[in-house]
């Protein structure tokens, strides 16, 4: 199973403010929606709360250490190694966390993909992703890039990325569309 890890962040390592997104960027939240359609994706109660509902035509995983926490529609577990494993165990091909820092920073050692959104701004926020700036450091290695200039859509630029750990499973080449 891939394990990847999707986010967007800010040059100052901000993802998140006030309990959401820092930001309005409309082809992010496409490709986000575009990525994770129809698969399976984990995160943590405050995400989920902050979302406000199941996001449709996904497989919806939380982490939440409140063992009496529910939500009709999805399934909660008590750390993201717990999600995994039975993600793992029903077969899921790829697995991809979305927030917050705490699924990031648990993600981020067995990641084996990063989608991550470079946004170009310098942004207020108390939620910032852990681990280092460069995913170089980490192991990974960059396979796609895409930028995206300010338009009348987006009030900061932003480029998408595609990161991969090396040896990591489907790591065949250096490059994809």
């Amino acid at each position: 199973m891939r394990v990847s890890i999707v986010v967007a962040v800010s040059e100052n390592g901000v993802i998140g403010a006030r309990g959401g997104l820092p930001w309005d960027l409309p082809d992010d939240q496409q490709f986000f929606k575009d990525l994770t359609l129809g698969g399976h994706i984990v995160m943590g109660r405050g995400t989920h709360d902050s979302v406000g509902r199941l996001l449709p035509r996904r497989t919806t995983l939380i982490v939440s250490r409140n063992p009496e926490f529910r939500v009709e529609g999805a399934h909660v577990f008590p750390s993201f190694g717990a999600a995994a494993d039975w993600a793992r165990q029903e077969g899921v091909t790829e697995l991809f966390a979305v927030g917050g820092a705490s699924v990031y920073a648990a993600a981020l050692p067995v990641a084996d993909r990063l989608y991550l959104t470079r946004v170009h701004a310098r942004v207020e926020g108390e939620t910032r992703m852990p681990g280092p700036s460069d995913p170089g450091e980490a192991g990974y290695r960059l396979i796609a890039e895409e930028r995206h200039p300010v338009d009348a859509r987006h009030a900061h630029a932003f480029t998408f990325q595609t990161w991969e750990r090396d040896g990591a499973p489907g790591n065949t080449d250096t490059a994809t569309g």
